[in-house]
């Protein structure tokens, strides 16, 4: 203790003090990478988590496409054909869930949103549809089937001597009237795809590389190696060179797949929108850096608390649970409402930003403002993080035996 209180006391030594921390921090770090970078199961890592990657979206893309659920809302008189419509959806095996809406304009922004796929107000007999892009064409002739039929009671409700061809011409001539917010994108599929594959990315790489950080710190404690580091360097800077070392790792492998992957895509003409796939991968790797230092701060210090590899699992738990959580939303919320309310608030919270943000990105669903914001929130919660990890490394790393609390390693 007295060499270190004694030494910011030499001018020359606080005059190189600069230099040296930024030189301690990036030793630290280039032993994490020469320990992980060149070794045989960081290649095979990266080949694995290739295939991997590839068959797990095709299985998701294959579970979206087999059983889609039409979200419709009835508004006002439209409500009276609930049954009628679920009976003619049915019979032509589409799945349908119907919603009663009782504000008209509100059933209005929920479609604009994503948040129902159809909106169908008026009277039974005159239907009015409005969709985001396109309406699905099985759903079309069920609302068709339930216009004609209407309009068939009306005409033999009405007229005593009926001519059947006219009632016929009259009743094939009612359809449902649709109307659409704007034009289809035909690049939807696409973009929902490059969407899925940068979400899954991203939770494979904070997910690995964060519990990656803390097993390194739980093996360094149980070997004493810290002991021997913390004689020559500080807490935070062991913490520091240790996160950005790896970081600089997953950055890495999450560089190759992506650039992989859109280059083997775009090859063979399975991928055609390679601007904004390119632009989508790019954003992928800011928030994977952001992301990253927000949860590797975090597994860092919870790694810290405890001295034991098979007690590692336990006390990760919560901060895996909160990515696995990220990861499900940003499926599921991306493929059905990219734009909804929940997506947008969601998308800010810097817990999820990392995951949802990008996805937004790829499907052109989020605002030069959201993103700004979520990465400015994230960028503070960092710096808090830090600053509390900090604290927690320091009081915890030296301390071995029985699981540490948290309050117990920020008193120490």
């Amino acid at each position: 203790m007295t060499a270190f209180a004694a030494a910011p006391l030499d001018p020359a030594r606080a005059r190189r003090k600069p230099v040296s921390l930024r030189r301690t921090v990036w030793l630290i770090a280039r032993r994490e990478l020469n320990a992980r970078l060149r070794t045989k199961s960081f290649l095979i890592g990266t080949a694995v988590s290739l295939a991997v990657l590839t068959a797990f979206v095709l299985m998701q893309s294959a579970l979206f496409a087999g059983e889609p659920t039409s979200r419709v809302g009835l508004s006002g008189q439209a409500t009276a054909i609930t049954g009628q419509l679920q009976d003619q959806a049915n019979s032509r095996g589409v799945a349908v869930r119907t919603v009663l809406i009782d504000d008209l304009g509100a059933g209005e922004t929920m479609v604009a949103d994503g948040e129902l796929d159809v909106l169908v107000s008026g009277a039974p007999a005159a239907l009015r549809v409005l969709v985001r892009e396109t309406l699905d064409e099985d759903l079309r002739k069920a609302l068709n089937a339930i216009v004609q039929e209407q309009v068939l009671r009306a005409q033999l409700a009405a007229v005593e001597d009926l001519d059947p061809d006219q009632v016929l011409d009259t009743v094939a001539d009612a359809t449902a009237d649709v109307h659409a917010l704007g034009p289809p994108d035909p690049s939807h599929d696409q973009r929902l795809a490059v969407a899925l594959v940068i979400v899954a990315m991203l939770y494979m790489a904070l997910l690995l590389y964060g519990t990656m950080v803390a097993h390194g710190v739980v093996e360094e404690k149980s070997s004493r190696v810290v002991e021997v580091l913390l004689a020559t360097v500080r807490p935070w800077q062991l913490l520091l060179g240790k996160v950005v070392g790896l970081g600089l790792v997953g950055l890495a492998q999450f560089t190759v797949i992506g650039a992989v992957g859109l280059i083997l895509a775009t090859a063979t003409d399975v991928l055609t929108i390679t601007g904004a796939a390119t632009s989508t991968l790019v954003w992928g790797i800011v928030w994977y850096l952001l992301g990253y230092l927000f949860y590797a701060t975090v597994f860092a210090s919870a790694g810290s608390l405890v001295s034991r590899q098979e007690e590692t699992q336990s006390v990760l738990l919560p901060i895996t649970m909160v990515l696995v959580l990220a990861f499900v939303l940003g499926f599921g919320l991306l493929s059905r409402a990219p734009s909804g309310t929940a997506t947008t608030v969601l998308s800010l919270i810097p817990p999820f930003s990392p995951i949802l943000i990008p996805g937004r990105i790829a499907l052109d669903a989020v605002q030069g403002w959201e993103i700004a914001l979520a990465a400015v929130l994230t960028l503070l919660s960092v710096a808090g993080l830090a600053w509390l990890g900090g604290r927690v490394y320091a009081g915890a790393a030296l301390r071995t035996g029985a699981r540490l609390k948290l309050r117990e390693a920020l008193q120490s």
